[in-house]
């Protein structure tokens, strides 16, 4: 798998992979049809969620559907602003990264104009590199948002693949995906389509609360155990925060991501995700 760490035996022009070393935390999903643990990548330090500014619209539902794998997986998450100097308008990069500072942190960039000066937060592309160095990191991430610039801008037009053909996932010409890892020199990328969906169907909805680390302090304050966070919910902590205030607002925007993640995973039958 792709990030695994092997024992290989060289002679004349062949290697032999011995052995494979433990894995210290893999990148997976379980296949609901299948019955069955699909892992894509293994040894992975960090995961790199990039969003756009401009195009393709930002989402933030779809953040925390990434950030919700980070917490299942029990890999950190950093998210990534590219594409900050063309930002749309009724882009509020404030808001979105205030909403996620308990959880991740937050860079602003542009792969496109490297010279481009960080004006919201801490956090640019030296900081990004500084931060990403000595580990190897997965890609999250919808297309266009200008991933290839970014490994080109990350590595100083450096990058290089340490293997055209390091992995080959799938069954059928129609579900055939490739994972690469990309030598950055001082840190290395993953890049694995097998990841890219973002259905969560197979989660577990006993954990879904755990994945919310940021608010729930919250939630563990609230009456009932299954408490459902209504307006009506008698006992619920959430209904004694005043909306007007902003550090509320950025609670109750990721409780309201729970709670659609939870009527999510109610679709599916937990007898289904049994594998």
């Amino acid at each position: 798998m792709v990030g695994d760490y092997v024992e290989v035996k060289i002679e004349a022009n062949a290697c032999t992979i011995m052995e494979c070393q433990k894995r210290q935390n893999e990148i997976f999903r379980f296949i609901v049809r299948e019955r069955k643990k699909k892992v894509t990548a293994s040894n992975v330090d960090c995961l790199l969620i990039v969003m756009a500014a401009s195009k393709p619209e930002y989402k933030e539902g779809l953040v925390d559907r990434y950030l919700l794998r980070s917490q299942q997986w029990n890999v950190p998450a950093i998210v990534i602003f590219n594409k900050m100097d063309e930002a749309a308008d009724d882009f509020d990069i404030q808001f979105a990264t205030e909403r996620l500072k308990k959880i991740a942190p937050c860079f602003e960039i542009s792969a496109k104009n490297p010279d481009y000066k960080k004006r919201f937060l801490g956090n640019g592309l030296n900081e990004l590199k500084e931060y990403l160095k000595g580990k190897t990191a997965l890609f999250l991430g919808q297309s266009g948002v200008g991933k290839s610039r970014l490994i080109t801008c990350l590595s100083d037009g450096k990058a290089e693949l340490l293997s055209n053909d390091l992995a080959k996932v799938g069954k059928g010409a129609h579900t055939t995906t490739w994972a690469e890892i990309i030598d950055c020199h001082h840190f290395e990328l993953i890049d694995s389509p097998g990841v890219r969906s973002m259905a969560i169907e197979d989660m577990d909805i006993e954990s879904l609360n755990s994945y919310f680390p940021d608010i729930f302090p919250y939630i563990s304050q609230c009456q009932f155990s299954n408490c459902l966070h209504e307006s009506n919910s008698k006992g619920c902590a959430f209904t004694t925060l005043d909306p007007g205030n902003v550090e509320n607002q950025y609670l109750l925007s990721r409780l309201n991501s729970l709670k659609r993640f939870r009527e999510e995973l109610e679709l599916t039958p937990s007898w289904q995700k049994k594998y």
